[in-house]
Protein backbone atom coordinates (compact mmCIF):
# COMPACT_ATOMS: atom_id res chain seq x y z
CA UNK A 1 0.00 0.00 0.00
CA UNK A 2 1.52 3.68 -0.88
CA UNK A 3 1.79 5.91 2.06
CA UNK A 4 1.53 9.67 1.84
CA UNK A 5 5.18 11.18 1.94
CA UNK A 6 5.63 15.27 2.30
CA UNK A 7 7.28 17.13 0.08
CA UNK A 8 10.02 17.82 2.99
CA UNK A 9 10.68 14.04 3.56
CA UNK A 10 11.37 13.43 -0.41
CA UNK A 11 14.51 16.26 -0.45
CA UNK A 12 17.42 14.99 -0.38
CA UNK A 13 20.12 17.32 -0.35
CA UNK A 14 18.00 19.92 -2.00
CA UNK A 15 17.34 17.88 -4.82
CA UNK A 16 14.23 16.23 -4.80
CA UNK A 17 14.26 12.07 -5.65
CA UNK A 18 11.46 9.52 -5.65
CA UNK A 19 11.10 7.40 -2.92
CA UNK A 20 12.23 3.37 -4.30
CA UNK A 21 9.66 1.79 -1.80
CA UNK A 22 6.81 3.55 -3.50
CA UNK A 23 4.68 2.24 -6.35
CA UNK A 24 5.08 3.90 -9.67
CA UNK A 25 4.43 6.98 -10.25
CA UNK A 26 2.72 8.03 -13.75
CA UNK A 27 3.55 11.62 -14.93
CA UNK A 28 1.52 13.34 -17.69
CA UNK A 29 3.60 16.19 -19.71
CA UNK A 30 1.79 18.50 -22.29
CA UNK A 31 4.51 19.62 -24.80
CA UNK A 32 4.36 22.07 -27.54
CA UNK A 33 5.81 20.95 -30.96
CA UNK A 34 5.52 24.14 -33.20
CA UNK A 35 8.64 24.65 -34.89
CA UNK A 36 12.07 23.38 -35.87
CA UNK A 37 13.08 20.03 -36.47
CA UNK A 38 11.39 16.38 -35.46
CA UNK A 39 11.39 17.35 -31.95
CA UNK A 40 9.13 14.92 -30.84
CA UNK A 41 11.56 12.10 -31.44
CA UNK A 42 14.10 14.32 -29.60
CA UNK A 43 12.09 14.71 -26.77
CA UNK A 44 10.80 10.73 -26.58
CA UNK A 45 14.38 9.91 -27.01
CA UNK A 46 14.73 11.97 -23.42
CA UNK A 47 11.84 10.58 -21.65
CA UNK A 48 13.09 7.44 -22.93
CA UNK A 49 16.43 7.55 -21.32
CA UNK A 50 14.91 9.06 -17.94
CA UNK A 51 12.12 6.01 -17.75
CA UNK A 52 15.38 4.03 -18.20
CA UNK A 53 17.37 5.47 -15.41
CA UNK A 54 13.85 5.79 -12.88
CA UNK A 55 12.21 2.87 -13.41
CA UNK A 56 9.65 3.54 -11.07
CA UNK A 57 8.44 6.97 -13.14
CA UNK A 58 6.53 6.53 -16.15
CA UNK A 59 6.14 9.51 -18.66
CA UNK A 60 3.17 10.34 -20.87
CA UNK A 61 4.47 12.79 -23.15
CA UNK A 62 1.56 14.44 -24.91
CA UNK A 63 2.63 16.86 -28.12
CA UNK A 64 -0.57 19.34 -28.02
CA UNK A 65 0.27 21.60 -30.99
CA UNK A 66 1.64 25.11 -30.75
CA UNK A 67 1.94 26.96 -27.36
CA UNK A 68 -1.43 28.28 -27.52
CA UNK A 69 -3.24 24.87 -28.59
CA UNK A 70 -1.24 23.10 -25.91
CA UNK A 71 -1.99 25.67 -22.80
CA UNK A 72 -5.86 25.37 -24.01
CA UNK A 73 -5.46 21.03 -23.85
CA UNK A 74 -3.31 20.97 -21.15
CA UNK A 75 -5.90 23.59 -19.06
CA UNK A 76 -8.97 21.64 -20.52
CA UNK A 77 -7.64 18.54 -18.78
CA UNK A 78 -7.16 19.79 -16.07
CA UNK A 79 -10.75 21.41 -16.03
CA UNK A 80 -12.11 17.90 -16.37
CA UNK A 81 -10.46 15.78 -13.81
CA UNK A 82 -7.90 14.40 -16.15
CA UNK A 83 -4.25 14.05 -14.73
CA UNK A 84 -1.32 15.99 -15.55
CA UNK A 85 1.25 16.90 -13.34
CA UNK A 86 3.91 19.00 -16.21
CA UNK A 87 4.34 21.12 -19.02
CA UNK A 88 6.01 23.12 -21.40
CA UNK A 89 4.10 26.13 -21.67
CA UNK A 90 4.84 29.52 -23.35
CA UNK A 91 7.28 31.48 -20.83
CA UNK A 92 4.64 34.55 -20.89
CA UNK A 93 2.06 32.14 -19.70
CA UNK A 94 3.07 32.50 -15.95
CA UNK A 95 0.63 35.47 -14.93
CA UNK A 96 -2.28 33.97 -16.42
CA UNK A 97 -1.59 30.42 -14.95
CA UNK A 98 -1.26 32.22 -11.65
CA UNK A 99 -4.53 33.79 -11.63
CA UNK A 100 -6.22 30.34 -12.39
CA UNK A 101 -4.34 28.99 -9.58
CA UNK A 102 -3.03 25.73 -11.98
CA UNK A 103 0.89 25.99 -10.92
CA UNK A 104 2.80 26.23 -8.23
CA UNK A 105 6.12 27.96 -7.44
CA UNK A 106 9.16 25.63 -7.75
CA UNK A 107 10.73 27.55 -4.70
CA UNK A 108 7.98 25.68 -2.23
CA UNK A 109 9.52 22.33 -3.54
CA UNK A 110 13.15 22.86 -2.72
CA UNK A 111 15.16 22.98 0.16
CA UNK A 112 18.76 23.88 0.87
CA UNK A 113 22.19 25.27 -1.02
CA UNK A 114 21.18 22.67 -3.73
CA UNK A 115 17.96 23.34 -5.03
CA UNK A 116 19.11 26.99 -4.77
CA UNK A 117 21.96 26.27 -6.71
CA UNK A 118 19.69 24.73 -9.82
CA UNK A 119 17.48 27.77 -9.58
CA UNK A 120 20.38 29.96 -9.85
CA UNK A 121 22.07 27.67 -12.51
CA UNK A 122 20.27 28.89 -15.65
CA UNK A 123 20.72 32.51 -17.61
CA UNK A 124 18.69 35.32 -15.44
CA UNK A 125 17.62 36.79 -18.98
CA UNK A 126 16.14 33.19 -19.25
CA UNK A 127 14.36 33.54 -15.93
CA UNK A 128 13.06 36.54 -16.05
CA UNK A 129 9.50 35.66 -17.14
CA UNK A 130 8.99 33.21 -14.68
CA UNK A 131 9.81 34.62 -11.56
CA UNK A 132 7.01 36.85 -10.20
CA UNK A 133 6.88 38.45 -7.01
CA UNK A 134 9.84 36.88 -5.46
CA UNK A 135 8.64 33.39 -6.80
CA UNK A 136 9.48 31.07 -9.69
CA UNK A 137 7.09 29.68 -11.44
CA UNK A 138 8.68 28.78 -14.51
CA UNK A 139 11.80 27.29 -15.39
CA UNK A 140 13.13 27.80 -19.01
CA UNK A 141 13.67 24.72 -21.12
CA UNK A 142 12.86 25.33 -24.99
CA UNK A 143 14.19 29.11 -25.25
CA UNK A 144 14.97 31.26 -28.11
CA UNK A 145 15.87 34.86 -29.11
CA UNK A 146 14.99 36.15 -32.36
CA UNK A 147 17.68 35.53 -35.14
CA UNK A 148 18.53 36.81 -38.53
CA UNK A 149 19.27 33.87 -41.00
CA UNK A 150 21.05 35.57 -44.44
CA UNK A 151 21.98 34.10 -47.32
CA UNK A 152 25.54 34.66 -47.91
CA UNK A 153 25.30 33.22 -51.51
CA UNK A 154 22.92 36.03 -52.20
CA UNK A 155 24.80 38.40 -50.48
CA UNK A 156 27.90 37.31 -53.04
CA UNK A 157 25.97 37.70 -56.04
CA UNK A 158 24.98 41.56 -55.02
CA UNK A 159 28.43 42.11 -54.34
CA UNK A 160 27.99 42.35 -50.57
CA UNK A 161 30.21 41.21 -47.90
CA UNK A 162 28.98 37.86 -47.21
CA UNK A 163 30.42 37.84 -43.86
CA UNK A 164 28.78 41.26 -42.69
CA UNK A 165 25.11 40.93 -42.19
CA UNK A 166 23.38 44.22 -40.99
CA UNK A 167 24.26 45.01 -37.86
CA UNK A 168 22.17 48.31 -37.68
CA UNK A 169 18.49 49.66 -39.57
CA UNK A 170 19.83 51.48 -41.87
CA UNK A 171 22.23 49.14 -43.25
CA UNK A 172 19.47 46.18 -43.19
CA UNK A 173 17.61 48.89 -45.76
CA UNK A 174 20.56 49.58 -47.83
CA UNK A 175 21.34 45.66 -48.04
CA UNK A 176 17.62 44.51 -48.63
CA UNK A 177 17.53 47.33 -52.08
CA UNK A 178 20.92 45.71 -53.14
CA UNK A 179 19.12 42.18 -52.53
CA UNK A 180 15.53 43.04 -54.09
CA UNK A 181 15.28 41.54 -57.69
CA UNK A 182 12.54 39.99 -59.49
CA UNK A 183 13.08 36.53 -58.19
CA UNK A 184 13.30 37.29 -54.59
CA UNK A 185 12.47 39.80 -52.05
CA UNK A 186 15.99 41.16 -49.69
CA UNK A 187 14.21 41.00 -45.78
CA UNK A 188 11.02 39.03 -44.56
CA UNK A 189 10.04 39.23 -41.32
CA UNK A 190 6.64 37.10 -40.51
CA UNK A 191 3.79 39.32 -39.11
CA UNK A 192 1.51 36.05 -38.33
CA UNK A 193 1.49 33.51 -35.58
CA UNK A 194 3.47 35.98 -33.00
CA UNK A 195 3.52 39.43 -34.45
CA UNK A 196 4.13 41.32 -31.12
CA UNK A 197 7.19 39.40 -30.80
CA UNK A 198 8.77 40.64 -33.58
CA UNK A 199 7.44 43.90 -33.30
CA UNK A 200 8.52 44.01 -29.28
CA UNK A 201 12.32 43.48 -30.77
CA UNK A 202 11.78 46.46 -33.28
CA UNK A 203 10.43 48.70 -30.21
CA UNK A 204 13.26 47.36 -28.12
CA UNK A 205 15.67 48.25 -30.62
CA UNK A 206 14.35 52.30 -31.26
CA UNK A 207 14.67 52.03 -27.31
CA UNK A 208 11.50 51.63 -25.79
CA UNK A 209 9.67 48.53 -23.36
CA UNK A 210 6.21 47.61 -24.58
CA UNK A 211 5.69 46.65 -20.83
CA UNK A 212 6.27 46.65 -16.64
CA UNK A 213 8.07 44.67 -15.49
CA UNK A 214 5.23 43.88 -12.98
CA UNK A 215 2.47 42.90 -15.66
CA UNK A 216 0.22 45.88 -15.34
CA UNK A 217 1.13 48.93 -17.42
CA UNK A 218 1.98 48.60 -21.42
CA UNK A 219 3.06 51.35 -23.20
CA UNK A 220 1.72 50.65 -26.85
CA UNK A 221 1.14 54.11 -28.30
CA UNK A 222 4.76 55.61 -26.82
CA UNK A 223 6.16 57.75 -29.73
CA UNK A 224 9.11 55.53 -30.09
CA UNK A 225 7.17 51.95 -30.61
CA UNK A 226 5.15 54.14 -33.28
CA UNK A 227 8.11 55.13 -35.05
CA UNK A 228 9.24 50.97 -34.86
CA UNK A 229 5.97 49.80 -36.73
CA UNK A 230 6.01 52.36 -39.43
CA UNK A 231 9.56 51.43 -39.66
CA UNK A 232 8.04 48.34 -39.70
CA UNK A 233 5.44 49.06 -42.35
CA UNK A 234 8.27 51.32 -44.73
CA UNK A 235 10.09 48.21 -45.41
CA UNK A 236 7.35 47.34 -47.79
CA UNK A 237 5.15 50.30 -48.44
CA UNK A 238 8.56 52.78 -49.32
CA UNK A 239 11.44 50.85 -49.26
CA UNK A 240 10.27 47.61 -51.43
CA UNK A 241 12.45 45.34 -49.69
CA UNK A 242 9.82 43.09 -48.11
CA UNK A 243 6.49 41.88 -49.72
CA UNK A 244 3.54 43.66 -49.19
CA UNK A 245 0.68 42.67 -46.34
CA UNK A 246 1.50 40.28 -44.00
CA UNK A 247 4.38 37.02 -43.68
CA UNK A 248 3.63 33.77 -42.98
CA UNK A 249 4.87 32.89 -39.72
CA UNK A 250 4.39 29.05 -40.53
CA UNK A 251 5.93 29.25 -43.98
CA UNK A 252 8.56 31.61 -43.73
CA UNK A 253 11.14 28.93 -43.44
CA UNK A 254 11.05 26.87 -46.50
CA UNK A 255 10.57 30.67 -47.77
CA UNK A 256 14.06 31.06 -47.10
CA UNK A 257 15.27 27.72 -47.79
CA UNK A 258 13.51 28.13 -51.14
CA UNK A 259 15.48 31.21 -51.73
CA UNK A 260 12.13 33.65 -52.07
CA UNK A 261 14.28 35.94 -49.43
CA UNK A 262 17.89 36.93 -48.60
CA UNK A 263 17.06 37.56 -45.32
CA UNK A 264 14.71 36.48 -42.42
CA UNK A 265 14.03 36.94 -38.56
CA UNK A 266 12.79 33.82 -36.90
CA UNK A 267 13.53 31.75 -33.79
CA UNK A 268 16.52 30.32 -33.02
CA UNK A 269 14.68 26.94 -32.39
CA UNK A 270 14.51 26.88 -36.17
CA UNK A 271 18.51 26.70 -36.53
CA UNK A 272 19.13 23.03 -36.83
CA UNK A 273 16.43 22.46 -39.34
CA UNK A 274 18.01 25.75 -41.60
CA UNK A 275 21.71 23.73 -40.83
CA UNK A 276 20.26 20.57 -42.13
CA UNK A 277 18.34 21.49 -44.80
CA UNK A 278 19.94 24.53 -46.51
CA UNK A 279 21.11 23.71 -50.29
CA UNK A 280 23.10 27.40 -49.95
CA UNK A 281 25.46 28.80 -47.64
CA UNK A 282 24.03 30.66 -45.10
CA UNK A 283 24.86 32.86 -41.45
CA UNK A 284 23.21 33.62 -38.74
CA UNK A 285 23.42 37.08 -36.96
CA UNK A 286 21.88 38.84 -33.87
CA UNK A 287 19.23 41.46 -34.97
CA UNK A 288 19.89 45.39 -36.18
CA UNK A 289 20.15 47.96 -33.82
CA UNK A 290 18.72 51.59 -33.85
CA UNK A 291 18.88 53.21 -30.82
CA UNK A 292 20.20 50.04 -29.38
CA UNK A 293 20.25 46.34 -30.11
CA UNK A 294 18.10 44.02 -28.63
CA UNK A 295 15.66 41.31 -28.69
CA UNK A 296 12.93 39.65 -26.64
CA UNK A 297 13.40 36.33 -25.40
CA UNK A 298 11.12 33.60 -26.87
CA UNK A 299 9.68 30.08 -26.24
CA UNK A 300 8.59 27.56 -23.28
CA UNK A 301 9.52 26.83 -19.42
CA UNK A 302 8.32 24.01 -17.68
CA UNK A 303 5.47 24.65 -15.11
CA UNK A 304 4.21 22.22 -12.14
CA UNK A 305 0.28 21.94 -12.15
CA UNK A 306 -0.85 22.61 -8.84
CA UNK A 307 -3.53 19.88 -8.63
CA UNK A 308 -0.93 16.72 -7.96
CA UNK A 309 0.60 14.65 -5.09
CA UNK A 310 3.66 15.16 -3.42
CA UNK A 311 5.11 12.42 -5.02
CA UNK A 312 3.69 13.13 -8.48
CA UNK A 313 5.29 16.63 -7.83
CA UNK A 314 8.72 15.23 -6.68
CA UNK A 315 8.61 12.84 -9.63
CA UNK A 316 8.02 15.63 -12.43
CA UNK A 317 10.75 18.04 -10.56
CA UNK A 318 13.28 15.20 -11.00
CA UNK A 319 12.10 14.65 -14.83
CA UNK A 320 12.80 18.43 -15.29
CA UNK A 321 15.89 18.71 -13.41
CA UNK A 322 17.07 15.80 -15.78
CA UNK A 323 15.56 17.70 -18.93
CA UNK A 324 17.43 21.01 -17.81
CA UNK A 325 20.73 19.24 -17.14
CA UNK A 326 23.59 20.97 -18.76
CA UNK A 327 24.22 17.34 -20.63
CA UNK A 328 20.75 17.28 -21.71
CA UNK A 329 20.01 21.07 -22.11
CA UNK A 330 23.18 20.63 -24.57
CA UNK A 331 21.86 17.81 -26.36
CA UNK A 332 18.57 19.81 -27.22
CA UNK A 333 20.51 22.95 -28.16
CA UNK A 334 22.12 20.51 -31.03
CA UNK A 335 19.52 18.96 -31.87
CA UNK A 336 16.92 21.90 -32.59
CA UNK A 337 18.57 25.49 -32.36
CA UNK A 338 17.13 26.21 -29.00
CA UNK A 339 19.00 27.63 -26.61
CA UNK A 340 21.28 26.44 -24.16
CA UNK A 341 19.47 27.37 -20.89
CA UNK A 342 22.30 27.63 -18.67
CA UNK A 343 26.10 28.69 -18.65
CA UNK A 344 27.06 25.09 -18.12
CA UNK A 345 25.10 23.58 -20.83
CA UNK A 346 27.54 25.77 -23.30
CA UNK A 347 30.58 24.21 -21.23
CA UNK A 348 29.71 20.64 -21.91
CA UNK A 349 32.38 18.89 -24.17
CA UNK A 350 29.41 18.30 -26.51
CA UNK A 351 28.80 21.87 -27.19
CA UNK A 352 31.89 23.09 -27.10
CA UNK A 353 32.73 20.84 -29.92
CA UNK A 354 29.18 21.87 -31.97
CA UNK A 355 29.97 25.69 -31.50
CA UNK A 356 33.53 24.88 -32.69
CA UNK A 357 32.34 22.92 -35.92
CA UNK A 358 28.93 25.58 -36.17
CA UNK A 359 29.50 29.12 -34.66
CA UNK A 360 25.85 30.10 -35.47
CA UNK A 361 25.20 27.97 -32.24
CA UNK A 362 26.28 30.91 -29.88
CA UNK A 363 24.68 33.35 -31.82
CA UNK A 364 20.78 33.30 -29.51
CA UNK A 365 23.07 32.90 -26.46
CA UNK A 366 25.73 36.01 -27.09
CA UNK A 367 22.21 37.85 -27.89
CA UNK A 368 20.98 37.49 -24.19
CA UNK A 369 23.59 40.54 -23.35
CA UNK A 370 20.86 42.84 -25.17
CA UNK A 371 17.41 40.82 -24.78
CA UNK A 372 14.97 41.35 -22.39
CA UNK A 373 11.47 39.25 -21.14
CA UNK A 374 9.32 38.24 -23.63
CA UNK A 375 6.30 40.49 -23.49
CA UNK A 376 3.69 39.13 -21.16
CA UNK A 377 1.20 40.90 -18.73
CA UNK A 378 -2.14 40.32 -17.28
CA UNK A 379 -5.00 38.99 -19.18
CA UNK A 380 -1.73 37.92 -21.63
CA UNK A 381 -3.58 36.67 -24.34
CA UNK A 382 -6.18 39.47 -25.11
CA UNK A 383 -3.66 41.76 -24.24
CA UNK A 384 -1.45 40.30 -26.94
CA UNK A 385 -4.44 39.84 -29.08
CA UNK A 386 -4.89 43.15 -29.26
CA UNK A 387 -1.53 44.32 -30.00
CA UNK A 388 -1.00 41.29 -33.05
CA UNK A 389 -4.16 42.96 -34.56
CA UNK A 390 -2.65 46.16 -34.38
CA UNK A 391 0.72 45.54 -35.99
CA UNK A 392 -1.56 43.75 -38.88
CA UNK A 393 -3.94 46.22 -39.28
CA UNK A 394 -0.72 48.81 -40.24
CA UNK A 395 0.74 46.54 -41.87
CA UNK A 396 -1.42 45.87 -44.64
CA UNK A 397 -2.16 49.53 -44.65
CA UNK A 398 -5.66 49.12 -42.35
CA UNK A 399 -5.12 51.92 -39.95
CA UNK A 400 -2.08 53.61 -40.06
CA UNK A 401 0.30 52.75 -37.03
CA UNK A 402 -0.55 55.53 -34.48
CA UNK A 403 -3.92 54.43 -35.10
CA UNK A 404 -3.64 51.28 -34.62
CA UNK A 405 -1.48 50.85 -31.14
CA UNK A 406 -4.09 54.09 -29.51
CA UNK A 407 -6.21 51.37 -30.05
CA UNK A 408 -4.49 48.95 -28.36
CA UNK A 409 -3.48 50.80 -25.72
CA UNK A 410 -6.87 51.55 -24.58
CA UNK A 411 -7.60 48.07 -25.23
CA UNK A 412 -4.51 47.11 -22.73
CA UNK A 413 -5.66 50.24 -20.52
CA UNK A 414 -8.93 48.59 -19.70
CA UNK A 415 -8.08 45.28 -19.38
CA UNK A 416 -5.17 45.77 -16.66
CA UNK A 417 -7.25 48.18 -15.19
CA UNK A 418 -8.52 45.58 -12.48
CA UNK A 419 -5.12 44.48 -11.67
CA UNK A 420 -3.77 47.53 -10.34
Amino acid sequence: MTRHVSAAAILAAGLLAVNPALAETELTMYYPISVGGPLTAVVDGMVAEFEEANPDISVNAIYAGNYDDTRIKALAALNAGEPAQLAVLFSIDAYDLIEQDVIVPFDDYIQGDAGQAWLDSFYPGLMANGQIEGKTWGIPFQRSTIVAYYNKDMFREAGLDADHAPATWDEMVEMGKALTNDDHFGLMIPSTGYPYWMFQALAIQNGVELMSGDGLETFFNDPQAVEALEFWTSLSAEQGIMPKGTVEWGTLRQAFLEGKTAMMWHTTGNLTAVKNNATFDFGVSTLPANVQPGSPTGGGNFYLFKDSTDEEKAAALKLIQFMTSPEKAAEWSIATGYMGVSPAAYNTDALKAYAKEFPPALVARDQLESAIAEFSTFETARVREGLNNAVQAALTGTKSAAEALDEAQTSAERLLSAYR
